[in-house]
């Protein structure tokens, strides 16, 4: 199989292997492509929490990015979890630096078991200065909560929280329904021109750990390989639901999903 694109992964890393960066690279290398990384922090965590986020120094953060993307030119960024201000004032900045394209930021502020990964002067920065810079962010419905200010119960909800953020600066935004209390799942995207709403049925699972930074990394995936930004958000969620209802159901808490769904392992590496 001939590697199609190259995606930098900026994130912090899950010890449990099925989130953060580690579901990112999964993802990326899942569906054909080259992952390179620069790790934000270290967390110690499994399927039932989080106990410790051990930060990376700002100028470390930058330096992989800068040192990496000198040998070797992404074709897409994938941004996950930035835990400061300080973090993310460097990574806007290096990304001006290296004139990126295909950002799609994933503002993660919630670990699955509920403790909180960024803090408040953090959020203001993100809003201030990342958010303008990203072609696409993903929040889902606690993230576009917390960055918008208002409560979100109804797809009417969504949609009002979509054009706040699109108020902010933001390009596109797919702003992620699973929290909702349905059967369906309604995911929207929403940007000047239209709105789409992706509508799919919703898997009944507890093992959901880094949907969203799958999500993420597999439409930065699809796009860095020449997709318009309907269709790589189609088939990133396509992607996710087939590893959502494949699940491996590790662990005792949260269990990670099956990155390995879109793989055809050739017999003789059986």
């Amino acid at each position: 199989m001939k590697i199609k694109s190259k995606i930098l992964i900026i994130a912090g890393s899950d010890s449990s292997g099925g989130a953060g960066i580690q579901a990112d690279i999964k993802t990326v290398t899942a569906l054909g492509c080259y992952a390179m990384t620069a790790v934000t922090a270290v967390t110690i965590q499994n399927t039932k929490g989080l106990t410790a986020v051990i930060p990376i120094k700002p100028k470390e953060i930058s330096s992989q990015i800068l040192f990496t993307c000198k040998d070797i030119k992404p074709n897409g960024i994938k941004i996950g979890m930035l835990h400061s201000s300080q973090v993310i004032k460097s990574v806007a900045n290096t990304l001006k630096r290296i004139k990126a394209t295909n950002i799609v930021l994933d503002p993660v502020m919630v670990a699955k078991g509920g403790a909180r990964l960024i803090s408040q002067s953090a959020i203001k920065t993100l809003k201030d200065r990342l958010i303008k810079k990203a072609y696409l962010i993903t929040p889902n419905i606690p993230e576009a909560e917390v960055l918008t200010n208002i409560k979100i119960k109804s797809l009417k909800d969504m949609i009002h929280a979509a054009n706040i953020l699109l108020k902010l600066g933001a390009k596109n935004i797919l702003l992620k329904g699973g929290h909702r209390k349905s059967k369906y799942m309604q995911d929207i995207l929403l940007n000047r021109k239209e709105i789409i709403i992706f509508k799919n049925k919703k898997i009944k699972t507890k093992n959901t750990h880094g949907t969203g930074c799958t999500l993420s990394s597999a439409i930065a995936t699809f796009l860095s390989c020449g997709k318009p930004l309907k269709k790589s958000c189609e088939l990133g969620i396509k992607y996710v639901n087939q590893a959502i209802g494949s699940n491996p159901n590790y662990g005792k808490g949260h269990g990670p999903i099956n990155h390995l769904n879109s793989i055809i392992i050739n017999k003789k590496f059986r």
